[in-house]
């Protein structure tokens, strides 16, 4: 008999542990009171931003609050959505297109309108200010995991959703038992680089300028914000430190015990043995407190979500669909009326202002749309050479990516606009211009999502198909062309469609940068509509934001909607 593996060790536990437990507990409870506390405060004209090191963790617990506020709601969403649209063929033909249009949308697109309407919504505290700068890190994060959650609900295979009906599974156990699981590792690696979206536009999102009102609130963005207008170098190195803790902790803390836990999903067709664990894993099984807590939450979760029906006394495997109940259906039509007359109310909106521009000035933005229609090729051109391969090494080796994630998560995650000012002095130390160089400016906030879809699909190719390329003893370009990108390809367009979407959003931050007193700007539509969010002007702003959202969108049905069903079609291992 083969020996059986050993069991983890039976949990151990000492009186500074459960204390260390105890006290990180009780530092999260401090602290979301503090952010409360934020968010009640009554609202002011001006907001002083204290540059001292002492003010920067007060203010780095704020904008890690509003990002992982942010990324709650944007995994709800995209979970949400993108089942909605799966499973919906009629509400697909109108989601999936919305969701290219939204995606597209500059985040200067969404933020005059929604700080407005929030700040009179709530005239007499922060709560409205709070809310637009959640709801503008939003924008950053969901798309690309809405769009990685439908794409791997269309490759589960079909056996493990006939096998779901065997069982007699209802909808919260195929979710939990069979779609989250496929789609772990995809999800998880979009997280991290929403994560990274999120906070790309910090430093707009937490002190935001329209015409002459300054919207601010306390936070690293805003820290850094005004250290760069101030020229204050000090305050900037304390900012990127600071903000450099937070990435690093977040990533030791949360990201890569998720990333050693999704890899027990992957899909293969032998066993691998006992799954890893982090050290953190580790860790907190051995703490008593952690024990009981999630005992408690295991407890109360088995009362709401009861086990699947055994498959001999499952009787509804394949039953004809029940109609849903009355009720489902009108509630289903009133929010088609909610959303039809909130659109034709916007639509008279967008009307009344798109007849303010001239034929000359949809003639600038035309010609400063093809500036930067062609610094977002070269980014995503520029990003791809490097970002592939890299992706590709980490995803088929473990242990390397256990020691590049650190650092490959600190450069995607940290605020890119916080250190424009410093390589734009190096582009123009060197004789350089903005003119050119936005484009690395540009590929800082967008080549990270070709890395992590790139890398996510190779972590989930299965072992035996690996197995086989070896035994096949594929190498060089034909390695490539026969295992490696048929292999990855599904997520590589995934991360070109929110790469090119993420490369118009960074244009506006790339094309006009600030260094202290001065501003240098660089012909191109980014550029265009900073200065029309600068001086207020809603009609020119919304002109831009409407040539390049038709942009986009144009592309993403021409080029990469089509890139997309040939992935789906001719690369999937599960079909």
């Amino acid at each position: 008999m083969l020996p059986q593996p050993s069991a983890d060790p039976a949990p151990r536990s000492s009186l500074w542990f459960e204390a260390i437990i105890l006290l990180g507990l009780g530092a999260l409870v401090l602290g979301g009171a503090e952010v409360a506390v934020q968010w009640r405060q009554p609202l002011r004209q001006t907001v002083e931003i204290d540059l001292s090191a002492w003010a920067l963790p007060k203010y780095a617990l704020f904008s890690l609050a509003r990002g992982w506020i942010a990324y709650f709601f944007s995994l709800l969403f995209s979970l949400l959505v993108a089942s909605w649209a799966f499973y919906d063929s009629r509400a697909r033909r109108y989601i999936l297109p919305a969701l290219d249009v939204l995606q597209s949308v500059p985040v200067l697109g969404f933020l005059p309108s929604l700080v407005l309407a929030l700040v009179s919504l709530f005239p007499r505290s922060n709560t409205g200010l709070e809310l637009a700068c959640v709801l503008m890190i939003f924008t950053g994060q969901v798309w690309n995991m809405t769009f990685s959650y439908y794409d791997s609900l269309r490759g589960v295979p079909p056996d493990f959703r006939m096998l779901g009906k065997l069982y007699g599974f209802k909808w919260y156990h195929r979710f939990l038992k069979i779609e989250l699981p496929f789609g772990a590792q995809g999800l998880l690696y979009n997280s991290m680089v929403s994560m990274a979206g999120g906070w790309f536009f910090l430093s707009i999102t937490e002190a935001f300028k329209l015409g002459d009102q300054d919207f601010r609130v306390p936070g690293i963005g805003s820290y850094m914000s005004v250290a760069i207008e101030q020229g204050n170098v000090r305050a900037q190195l304390m900012g990127v430190i600071a903000m450099g803790i937070v990435i690093v902790a977040v990533d030791r803390l949360v990201w890569w015990p998720l990333v050693v836990w999704s890899r027990k999903f992957k899909l293969d067709d032998f066993g691998s043995g006992l799954s890893e664990r982090s050290k953190l894993q580790i860790w907190l099984g051995r703490s008593v407190a952690i024990q009981k807590l999630t005992l408690l939450m295991a407890r109360s979760f088995r009362r709401f979500v009861h086990p699947p029906i055994p498959p001999g006394q499952a009787r509804v495997a394949f039953q004809t669909p029940v109609r849903p109940p009355i009720f489902f259906r009108a509630l289903y039509l009133f929010l088609i009326g909610v959303l039809l007359a909130a659109t034709g109310w916007g639509a008279f909106r967008l009307i009344a202002l798109l007849v303010t521009p001239t034929l000359a000035d949809w003639g600038e933005i035309l010609r400063e749309t093809s500036f930067s229609f062609m610094r977002v090729i070269a980014a995503v051109v520029l990003g791809s050479l490097w970002t592939v391969p890299l992706g590709v090494w980490i995803g088929l080796n473990p242990k390397l990516s256990s020691r590049l994630q650190p650092f490959i998560q600190f450069v995607a995650s940290f605020p890119a606009p916080m250190i424009y000012p410093w390589i734009l002095s190096l582009v123009l130390l060197v004789g350089g211009s903005l003119q050119w160089g936005a484009v690395p400016l540009i590929m800082m906030g967008t080549q990270w999502y070709i890395l992590f879809n790139v890398a996510g699909a190779a972590a989930a190719v299965p072992n035996d198909i690996v197995s086989c390329a070896e035994l096949l003893r594929l190498s060089g370009w034909r390695k490539w062309r026969q295992f490696l990108i048929p292999a990855i390809f599904p997520g590589l367009v995934t991360g070109w469609v929110t790469a090119a979407g993420g490369a118009w959003n960074a244009t506006i931050v790339s094309e006009y940068v600030q260094v202290g007193k001065k501003l240098y700007q660089a012909n191109g539509l980014g550029a265009y509509i900073s200065r029309a969010t600068n001086e207020g002007n809603f009609a020119h702003l919304t002109a831009a934001v409407i040539i390049m959202a038709i942009v986009v969108v144009s592309i993403n049905r021409v080029l990469w909607k089509r890139l997309q069903n040939l992935a789906n079609d001719r690369c999937r291992f599960t079909n």
